[in-house]
């Protein structure tokens, strides 16, 4: 393969080439925390704000494959649209927008209920789906628009991996916000009735996006309009089809990767309050400590892989080392006792750090594959994407759909232990899953080209 973003370039001749600056990297990273603050609070809640409302698991699982289902299409044609059309500002604020304005529905109580007078659960979940793909829409919009900028705003591939793990890192932080705000909602009101679970749902929901839309402002004031994209529309360079992908082997190996990633990452985090608080019966509080802590972990590394020079070799080594480290986790998960249930703490940071390593390397890979094809880049992220929602909407909708029916095999007879569809979801699906893509990176052939770090380092008082 040959990529002319880290082969044969001057960097005094082509200013596309050039490091990116401190702040440059900040005013993209803080871009995708409403998107963000919000996907952690659907990954994490959802499942058990509905459940907790009446919804059987079936019903619950509906939900959230409606939504998934719904963003995984509007990735693919909203990625043609952005690489047909560009102005990825203007896709990205209108995604926001849409955002902003359903979210608070999803956990906002069924409003076709209260106007039809009716407690039914199909209205409920009719009601739920319908609220879960208009907020999926424009989170798709929001995610391509924002992570096919990274192609357009650099050609220097050290810092677009800059970008990602800025992103990623900005991430963590708006996990660990959501996880703030939900400790002190659950600690200051108790949901004893539907009606009390909703309001602390509705808060929490009300809470991200103030502070997610107050990021989303930032992005729009510091980040121009991609100088990469105009220049390639002005150059009448031609767009790239679909078909040139699907010819390269490195695209269904860049696929797979991701995905498998998603899957590790949003499946752990969709049964992680269900396994502490059900399998392991710890303190409620635990359902917003140990996501923090992982997301804490995870934002550590995240900004110290920004201060790395990157190159093939070290995105696989990397990679394989995330990976790796969530293998021994997810056997863990599916050992660990209730009498040991403290051990849950420790097991949580590896998870953090896995986590980190594992997603910045995988979009970064993206980028390696993208290379200087920017006629194709909101395809190959919408595509990616697509794969990503569709098999996490399948894995979960598959998982919960045997929750109250799995039968709990018992190991001892206390009964302290057991394996159950939320031990599976947070302990062996993500270890499967990594141990395929630590497989996949290692016979993935990527350029191993040393690149320049950031002109300024991140870290810097």
């Amino acid at each position: 393969m040959t990529s002319p973003v880290i082969v044969g370039r001057n960097d005094d001749e082509d200013p596309s080439t050039k490091p990116l600056g401190r702040l440059s990297v900040f005013y993209y990273g803080v871009g995708h925390m409403l998107n963000d603050i919000t996907a952690s609070c659907w990954f994490t809640y959802l499942l058990l704000f509905l459940t907790q409302i009446g919804l059987s698991p079936r019903d619950a699982a509906i939900v959230m494959l409606s939504g998934q289902v719904a963003d995984g299409f509007a990735t693919i044609f909203i990625g043609e649209l952005i690489d047909r059309f560009g102005h990825f500002k203007i896709w990205h604020a209108g995604g926001s927008l849409l955002v902003a304005v359903s979210f608070s529905s999803v956990f906002g109580g069924c409003l076709p209920c209260s106007l039809l007078h009716s407690n039914s659960s199909t209205v409920e979940t009719l009601s739920y789906s319908m609220f879960a793909a208009i907020f999926n829409i424009g989170w798709a919009a929001t995610q391509v628009s924002h992570m096919a900028m990274v192609n357009c705003i650099t050609l220097n591939s050290s810092s677009r991996v800059a970008l990602t793990s800025s992103r990623n890192a900005f991430s963590m932080v708006a996990n660990l916000g959501l996880y703030a705000i939900a400790l002190v909602v659950f600690g200051v009101s108790e949901a004893v009735t539907k009606e009390n679970t909703e309001t602390q749902y509705r808060w929490i929901a009300y809470s991200s996006i103030t502070v997610g839309c107050c990021f989303v402002v930032i992005f729009l004031m510091g980040t121009k309009e991609p100088r990469l994209r105009i220049d390639l529309r002005e150059t009448s360079r031609a767009r790239i089809p679909w078909s040139y992908w699907f010819h390269k082997i490195l695209y269904y190996q860049v696929a797979m990767v991701y995905l498998l990633t998603r899957l590790v990452l949003n499946v752990s985090q969709a049964y992680l309050a269900f396994f502490v608080i059900d399998d392991l019966q710890m303190a409620q509080s635990a359902k917003a400590l140990i996501p923090a802590i992982i997301y804490i972990c995870s934002f550590v590394v995240s900004v110290m892989l920004q201060e790395i020079p990157w190159n093939g070799k070290r995105l696989k080594a990397y990679y394989c080392a995330g990976g790796i480290i969530w293998i021994f986790c997810g056997v863990s998960v599916l050992l660990l006792s209730r009498t040991i249930n403290s051990y849950m703490y420790a097991i949580s940071v590896f998870i953090g750090i896995a986590n980190a390593l594992m997603l910045v390397t995988a979009i970064s890979m993206q980028s390696v594959l993208i290379g200087s094809e920017l006629g194709g880049c909101a395809f190959v992220c919408g595509s990616l994407s697509f794969l990503d929602k569709m098999s996490c909407g399948l894995a979960l909708y598959v998982l919960q759909s045997h929750q109250s029916t799995s039968p709990k095999v018992d190991v001892n007879i206390s009964q302290n232990f057991y394996f159950s569809v939320t031990r599976y979801g947070l302990g062996l699906v993500p270890a499967v899953c990594s141990l395929v893509g630590v497989v996949v990176t290692y016979f993935m052939e990527l350029d191993s080209t040393i690149l320049k770090p950031l002109r300024q380092p991140l870290l810097l008082e």
